[in-house]
């Protein structure tokens, strides 16, 4: 069997906000798009909401390409919106705004999903981060989409940065997933035997009239519809760009090791959606607080214990990737909290202060905009 690739891409979704008000910009200038594609070219793109922006890396083949290429397109990014009064942020939810005087973009895509989908899209004002890994054999790709699943809550769980949603504390730790989850076709993917019986079930939906492609399957990971990449979706978009890398890396290696596994004519127990499905709420609910379920001890584990065992599982594949201080970064994030608990800590200790909610939400945006580039 040969090796894939393994190559790299990641996006990254960002909201536009005013630097003045930190409130999300509606309709932002027209030119503020154009300067960003003279600068970036294809590696920016605009999002549902008018009042996002998307940036992706070209095909990288190490962590240290993917860094340089995202700390660029973030500085780049950053220099554009300040000519026009405007900052980005690195957050899957907006502290305070409030998505009903929001504007979707026009464009075809959207307009379509506007018109399909209703009212749940009108609150999609929120933001990921994507993670494609290249995988070439189609066959293999279904196959690693079917192991990796397990892991898809130790990632998201690593991302939180959606604590708040219009002006409120939700008690999640990623609320984003609260919003996506009112789309059809989310969630965990499907378990599929091979590439054929997953092409056979969405041709159903194709010759239907209901999707166009495999791109309007926005599960938390689907082979994409564009690249031979399997793409990974439930991470919440993180503000500091270290965070960023540690997860794609820690994706990246697992793929790697779940290769290594059918290679040896192994491979990682597969376990039901309504068990994956506990450990999705619990990392949604509480981030890195509360552990997660081994399915094998039966019991809740100690976040601490699941990722430092999962580091040390993952050791040989960073190794080959070059990568080991990028997975390593996932104990420093254990440490020191996920940009959800800064933001909660920012926002409790404004208060305490004396400030009004609406102030204490403002410093909470203004210490995303500082750490989204902050490298």
């Amino acid at each position: 069997m040969s090796e894939p690739a393994f190559t790299l891409g990641i996006e990254e979704e960002y909201l536009l906000v005013d630097r003045l008000t930190r409130d999300l910009v509606a309709d932002p200038h027209p030119d503020l798009f154009a300067e960003a594609q003279a600068a970036l070219g294809p590696h920016v793109s605009p999002e549902f909401m008018r009042s996002q922006i998307e940036i992706g890396t070209g095909i990288c083949n190490s962590l240290a390409e993917a860094r340089s290429q995202l700390s660029r397109f973030r500085t780049t990014l950053a220099d554009v919106t300040g000519r026009h009064g405007l900052a980005i942020v690195a957050a899957s939810t907006h502290p305070f705004a409030d998505w009903g005087g929001q504007k979707h973009t026009d464009k075809e895509r959207y307009n379509a999903l506007a018109r399909d989908i209703g009212g749940p899209v009108r609150r999609l004002l929120i933001c990921g981060m994507h993670v494609h890994v290249g995988i070439e054999d189609p066959e293999l790709r279904i196959d690693l989409m079917s192991q990796a699943s397990y892991f898809l809550p130790h990632l998201l769980a690593l991302s939180t940065s959606s604590p708040f949603w219009r002006g409120a504390d939700t008690g999640l730790k990623s609320y984003r997933l609260a919003v996506f989850n009112e789309l059809p076709r989310t969630g965990l993917p499907e378990i599929f035997d091979s590439f054929g019986e997953y092409q056979r079930h969405l041709d159903v939906l194709i010759r239907a009239g209901l999707i166009e492609d495999g791109s309007k399957l926005w599960w938390d990971l689907r082979p994409s519809a564009r690249f031979p990449t399997l793409e990974m979706r439930i991470s919440d978009a993180c503000t500091l760009l270290d965070d960023t890398l540690c997860i794609a890396a820690m994706y990246r290696c697992i793929l790697r090791m779940l290769y290594r596994l059918r290679r040896g004519n192994q491979r990682w127990r597969r376990y039901a959606a309504m068990l994956i499905n506990e450990n999705r709420w619990r990392a949604q609910r509480y981030g890195i607080d509360e552990g997660l379920v081994d399915f094998g001890k039966g019991r809740i584990v100690p976040m601490r214990d699941l990722i430092d065992e999962l580091v040390d599982l993952l050791g040989e594949d960073a190794a080959f990737f070059g990568c080991s201080s990028e997975l390593e970064h996932a104990r420093a994030i254990l440490a020191r909290g996920t940009s959800a608990h800064r933001q909660l800590a920012v926002y409790n200790a404004a208060m305490q202060s004396g400030l009004d909610p609406r102030a204490a939400l403002q410093r909470v945006v203004d210490r995303l905009i500082e750490e989204t580039t902050t490298f």
